[in-house]
């Protein structure tokens, strides 16, 4: 890629009030603070009330309660009078399935005749189901809450349903005064007369008839492989880079596509070579995206994962899973509970979207004689779906590249390798599918299954994992992050370092992100629950000592205690994270806003488990129990309980803050493009959405910065209010700026550490032919900061200590915070320099003033 690559971004969730004037007025803020790029989250007309803005309904329009194009286009200027371009979010794996949707009214309205029937993923082989009654048709009929009625801006006729106006076809009402109360029969012969049927919510994951963005109804599938979709739904994005108000796509859920790569190429070749593109994509362990797709890198998720191997000892993480299990009176076990989840997202939450495989798998069986039975195709199938590894392949008509046919044949031999295995010819038929050797020319149903699964894989791996496991496996919830796995697996220096150098030669342009609007929780949240895994046993204590203080608020219910010990464990350790670092017991406001949000975490932790209840089955004793039990934990009144509380998580409190002073200095200096999320150059100790969106203090976040008072790194209060943070954050962005080049194509050479203390440091350094900047950041610091002053009072000369390679010894070396010079030959001694734990060495050109 030749695009004008960021030095750093800056993600502003627009809506929820923040407009393009609100975000003009950041501008002199996020340059004083060192962002090349304004990072912006879609900001496309979308459904009236969104919060989010994924839900467009007019690609080709500026959101009018952002301020629209005007507004826009002065927010634009703003960026341009200080030197900061523009990334913007596209989405064009679907739109809303929503009747304020031009394009998808006219469709609903005229099915397959409507000009835009070709832009949308729908099976035009039935009716298009809309899932949004809240019961069957015919009951809702009965209720009376069906209509026919003139829609309130079109003066059309339409059914009407608690104020959505669903239109009808023409062809059904000519000549008939359909508005004077037709009866329920006429109705009802209205209704089978549409292109359409409305039906229960509950039935969506079973009959509907279109592509949904993963579980959403409310999303629809996108056809942009088609040229002239693809044409009309980028036209505004396409004119915004031409014209340079957008310096930079990023384009959400690229996995979702028919053809990525075909995507991605027809995108870069529209934009030209500038534009900096990046992609939303999940990457397994060890994955990476194709090397010939035209893209810069991805948002960052794996980079979360890579960092977890500075914070995790190796030796505990085994500790804390059965310390938990001991809780819960359950033993674990992370390959079966995944196995389940992927089964139940298979069978249950997208059992349509499974049915339209196995029919078309049965058709394209039944042209060729093969004699399959539909269970015997329904079972080939499962285990396929049951046993991705990664969340999808990319093949085509024309064939995989080699590295999706690895992928293939390790799923096709698990599958094989599986108790009471499908038969072998059943799967060897998918394979034949798949691979296109059906013969020629390609059979169209072959292409579509092929399209289709593809498709799947990714919502299947997302939901089983993501929003299912990750609520169910709880035992350490700071891994338990997008871009993560939950399998059991070892932790290593040594593996994150390699992980660095390999991201330096695969994704040096890819984002580096540690808190997004979709992560789980805030990065200082997950910085202090690494610490956690120091001291297992001390945590277990902790938990068991709480179950016995609050044991009068567990009820018993019919299937069983609520919350249940696993629960209960969950519920400490994310009170933990999301602890504010000075609230004090007795203060009630504190408490009671703090309950206000943990609420609506715990809710959405109960339903995503789907062990006792879920969105659809709302079980509500169950919920209202442990509703209450966590609103007791944060009454005023539970003082016992919370004073305990506070004096056991202050050390973790404490040891996370550092934690989180080491993982923002390596996203600002190790390669990739570091992504700062709105208010997390400060402490981010929000949960999963919308917690995590809420708007951070600005006014407060530039007033920190633009005083221009020196940091007393020395001064506990500023380290909890984030200032610290913030100090780190605007010196290390400086440097970015100062040398682009060092980190976009510096070298990334890890450092020996020797001595007793060796394992409590994490050590690298950038370096070209000009620059070199040194990073030796403390980790595993509960037992010396937990207590104690954050200034690493054990880390004394001699004790541990950094070898330097030829190339960085016997250089000037100047301290980055203070400017103050420091002695370096062939050894460095890890000393804490004018009491900052994390050091930080500059040796090359002149640094700028601000650093």
């Amino acid at each position: 890629m030749t695009a004008m690559v960021p030095t750093a971004t800056y993600r502003l969730q627009f809506r929820n009030g923040m407009t393009f004037a609100r975000a003009s007025a950041l501008v002199p803020y996020l340059k004083q603070l060192g962002i090349s790029h304004l990072y912006a989250s879609p900001v496309f007309t979308a459904v009236p009330g969104s919060t989010h803005g994924y839900d467009i309904i007019d690609p080709n329009e500026i959101d009018p309660t952002l301020g629209g194009r005007k507004g826009f286009d002065g927010m634009v200027d703003v960026l341009k009078k200080h030197d900061i371009g523009l990334i913007l979010d596209i989405v064009p794996n679907h739109m809303a399935a929503s009747m304020e949707n031009e394009w998808w009214r006219d469709v609903v309205k005229f099915g397959r005749e409507s000009k835009y029937a070709r832009f949308f993923d729908v099976d035009w082989s039935r009716p298009i189901t809309l899932p949004f009654l809240s019961d069957t048709f015919e009951k809702v009929l009965e209720s009376g809450d069906l209509t026919v009625k003139l829609h309130p801006e079109t003066a059309q006729p339409s059914i009407e349903y608690l104020g959505t106006f669903y239109p009808l076809n023409p062809s059904s009402y000519a000549g008939d005064d359909i508005c004077i109360s037709p009866d329920k029969n006429r109705l009802r012969q209205l209704h089978e007369q549409q292109p359409y049927r409305l039906t229960s919510w509950r039935d969506a994951s079973s009959i509907l008839s279109y592509r949904r963005f993963f579980e959403v109804t409310g999303l629809i599938g996108m056809r942009v492989e088609d040229e002239a979709v693809f044409e009309t739904t980028h036209r505004l994005i396409l004119e915004l880079v031409e014209n340079g108000a957008v310096d930079g796509l990023r384009v959400d859920h690229v996995d979702g596509l028919s053809d990525p790569s075909g995507y991605l190429g027809r995108l870069g070749e529209k934009t030209g070579p500038d534009c900096y593109i990046i992609i939303e994509k999940i990457l397994a362990t060890g994955e990476q995206i194709p090397q010939t797709w035209p893209v810069s890198g991805t948002t960052g998720y794996e980079f979360i994962e890579t960092i977890s191997n500075v914070f995790v000892p190796s030796d505990k993480a085994d500790l804390m899973y059965s310390s938990c299990d001991e809780v819960a009176d359950h033993v674990s076990d992370a390959t079966n509970e995944l196995e389940l989840a992927r089964l139940q997202m298979i069978d249950v939450n997208f059992e349509g979207e499974t049915g339209t495989l196995c029919d078309l798998a049965q058709n394209i069986s039944i042209r060729q004689s093969r004699g399959f039975s539909s269970e015997t195709i329904k079972d080939a199938i499962r285990a396929v779906l049951l046993h991705f590894p990664v969340y999808r392949t990319y093949g085509t008509d024309q064939g995989f590249a080699s590295q999706d046919l690895e992928i293939l044949d390790l799923v096709l031999a698990r599958a094989r390798s599986m108790p009471n295995a499908p038969t072998s010819d059943a799967l060897t038929f998918i394979e034949q599918i798949l691979l296109t050797k059906l013969g020629t020319p390609p059979d169209p149903d072959a292409s579509e299954f092929r399209r289709r699964l593809q498709q799947l894989t990714g919502p299947l791996m997302a939901k089983a994992v993501e929003d299912t496991l990750f609520y169910r496996r709880n035992a350490i919830l700071a891994l338990n992050e997008v871009g993560g796995e939950p399998l059991a697996r070892t932790f290593s220096l040594h593996r994150f370092h390699a992980d660095m150098q390999k991201r330096l030669v695969r994704q040096p342009d890819g984002l580096s992100g540690t808190s997004t609007h979709d992560t789980k929780r805030g990065e200082d949240a997950r910085a202090r629950l690494y610490s956690l895994l120091e001291a297992p046993e001390t945590w277990k204590s902790a938990v068991q000592r709480w179950q016995v203080t609050n044991q009068e608020h567990v009820r018993f219910l019919p299937d069983g205690p609520a919350p249940e010990p696993a629960v209960e464990w969950m519920l400490y350790q994310a009170l933990a994270g999301v602890w504010p670092a000075d609230l004090q017991p007795e203060d009630k406001v504190g408490l009671q806003g703090l309950n206000e949000r943990f609420s609506g975490y715990v809710e959405k932790a109960l339903r995503e488990a789907k062990l006792r209840t879920n969105w659809g089955q709302v079980n509500k004793p169950y919920e209202d129990a442990v509703l209450s039990y966590a609103k007791n934990l944060l009454s005023v009144d539970n003082q016992s309980f919370l004073r305990d509380f506070v004096a056991t998580v202050t050390p973790f409190v404490r040891a996370g803050l550092v934690n989180s002073l080491t993982q923002v200095a390596i996203k600002l200096t190790a390669p990739g493009i570091p992504d700062i999320y709105q208010g997390c150059e400060s402490l981010d100790f929000s949960l999963v959405d919308p917690d995590n969106r809420r708007q951070p203090d600005f006014e407060a976040l530039q007033h920190a910065l633009l005083s221009g008072q020196r940091i007393d790194v020395s001064d506990d209060q500023n380290w909890k209010s984030g200032l610290v943070k913030q100090f780190v954050t605007r010196t290390l962005l400086a440097i970015r700026q100062h040398a682009p080049g060092l980190f976009k194509a510096g070298q990334y050479i890890p450092l020996q550490i020797t001595g007793e203390n060796r394992d409590d440091y994490v050590a690298f350094a950038r370096a070209d032919n000009t620059n070199v900047i040194i990073i030796i950041a403390p980790r595993l610091v509960l037992e010396k900061v937990g207590r104690g002053p954050f200034a690493n009072s054990s880390c004394k000369k001699g004790t541990c200590t950094v070898r330097l390679p030829e190339e960085l010894s016997n250089r000037h070396y100047r301290n980055i915070w203070s400017g103050n010079p420091v002695e370096v030959d062939e050894r460095l001694d890890i000393v804490c320099i004018d009491g900052m734990p994390l050091i930080a060495l500059w040796a090359g050109s002149e640094l700028p003033q601000q650093a």
